[in-house]
């Protein structure tokens, strides 16, 4: 019956998306059965999980409700690195069909590791992902996210085929080949992150190509935070839809969450990954609709389960029915991660708020960078800001304008004052995949 509401020419009802309709009850009784799994599953082939249930006198046994696990302990980001590089796999390595690693820039790198079952999940709740942003069969995507063992790239890629779309996997980089394929290849959606794409239009205008007459239509984008203002640009500059999905690699990569065509909070995949809002400094856990961490346990993974693994993600799920129909839960964009917050003169700053300043002055783009120094022991903060080519030939009214309206808009959401450099167009360095916005050296010459 769903098969038959699945209408190719018109994008309508993906089957893939059955889940995403479930009534409240019965996913309640797949993620309790699936939570039962999962816990004994890490309990017995986890050393790490099993010692630490031991110790709060715990045992599978003791997860009888969804509100159990409350009892079981958190998973953080160092366990990953004091375990490196297997010693949270859940299965033999007979079993393990994939591998895929962060950067490991900050010490030792991130592993995580995908049965055969974990691969055939992952594709499921990316073709979920692409349908909830209007994609169908049909549909030819090109998928800029990064290939190799960043995420990004191979999970769009399993998920647009899985849905049925024509897949082009061209990676990140070669911007100008990026616009060539779009161009050629009538291509109508696109994903990577969102601070490259800002950079393709800024490319694909300068090639003469206005993106507003091709076929593009939809934008998925993701691996980085971005703003409703960065939005509101791309949308307006390349005439598409921008839809933002969420998903990071401890837990299997993008797939996690998605935004759908209301574009008012992304919905949690709640029969694959449980959500629990908690307070970041004490643990307690949180009620629906307050701001805290977002915590999330994996509910059907096999090779490396995660159970409450603290993404460090501010956010707060949503309690209102959407208008698509989902009946999964949302949760707002997340705009901040509390490892990207930083401390100036006892002030949090987020680099999104920065960044949300910027997007509200005219005469500005959306090209910036933080940098922190430390002087006679104090930390200072300065922005370097792109204006417009208009902006920057009139050196002095213009650009003054502009620097007193950004001053302001800086000042009313930091709280505080900082040091703010316009700079020209393209004198900033452009990203090709995630953006590096703050440049740290507070601690350099120690």
């Amino acid at each position: 019956m769903l098969t038959e509401l699945w209408n190719d020419a018109e994008g309508g009802f993906h089957p893939a998306s059955a889940p995403d309709f479930l009534p409240g009850s019965a996913l309640r009784e797949v993620q309790l059965r699936r939570l039962r799994a999962v816990v004994a599953r890490a309990y017995k082939n986890v050393a790490l999980f099993r010692s630490r249930m031991e110790e709060r006198g715990l045992t599978p046994e003791s997860i009888q409700s969804l509100a159990d696990i409350q009892h079981l302990p958190f998973t953080v980001k160092t366990d990953l690195r004091d375990t490196y590089p297997f010693g949270l796999f859940a299965s033999p390595m007979s079993d393990v069909v994939r591998l895929h690693a962060s950067s490991g820039t900050t010490g030792k790198p991130i592993v995580v590791a995908y049965t055969r079952e974990d691969v055939e999940v992952w594709s499921e709740v990316m073709a979920r992902t692409l349908a909830s942003c209007g994609l169908h069969r049909g549909d030819i995507l090109q998928n800029a996210f990064g290939y190799g063992l960043f995420t990004g790239g191979l999970g769009a890629h399993y998920g647009g085929e899985t849905l049925g779309a024509t897949v082009i996997p061209i990676s990140g980089g070669n911007t100008d080949r990026q616009i060539m394929i779009i161009r050629d290849f009538n291509v109508s959606a696109l994903c990577c992150t969102p601070s490259y794409f800002t950079h393709m239009i800024e490319r694909a205008r300068e090639l003469g190509v206005d993106l507003r007459e091709l076929p593009l239509r939809i934008g998925i984008f993701g691996a980085e935070p971005w703003t409703d203002g960065m939005r509101r640009h791309i949308e307006a500059e390349a005439g598409i839809k921008a839809y933002d999905i969420y998903g990071l690699s401890e837990i299997i990569g993008p797939g996690v969450a998605s935004e759908c065509s209301a574009q008012e909070g992304l919905h949690l995949f709640e029969d694959h990954f449980y959500p629990e809002i908690i307070d970041p400094e004490t643990g307690e856990a949180l009620p629906d609709g307050e701001e805290g961490e977002l915590v999330l346990t994996t509910l059907s993974k096999k090779a490396m389960p995660m159970i409450r693994y603290r993404t460090r993600d501010i956010t707060s799920l949503i309690t209102e029915p959407c208008a698509c129909g989902r009946t999964l839960r949302r949760m707002r964009r997340i705009g901040r991660r509390s490892d990207d917050m930083f401390i100036i003169r006892g002030v949090n700053v987020f680099p999104s708020q920065v960044e949300a300043a910027l997007l509200a002055v005219e005469g500005t783009l959306p090209h910036y960078r933080i940098i922190l120094t430390r002087d006679q022991g104090l930390d200072r903060m300065a922005v370097e800001v792109e204006v417009t080519p208009e902006v920057f030939s009139d050196k002095i009214k213009a650009l003054e304008d502009v620097r007193t309206r950004l001053a302001q808009a800086i000042e009313h959401i930091l709280g505080i004052r900082v040091e703010l450099r316009l700079v020209e167009p393209r004198s900033l360095a452009r990203s090709e995949g995630k953006a590096k916005r703050v440049i740290d050296r507070r601690n350099e010459g120690k």
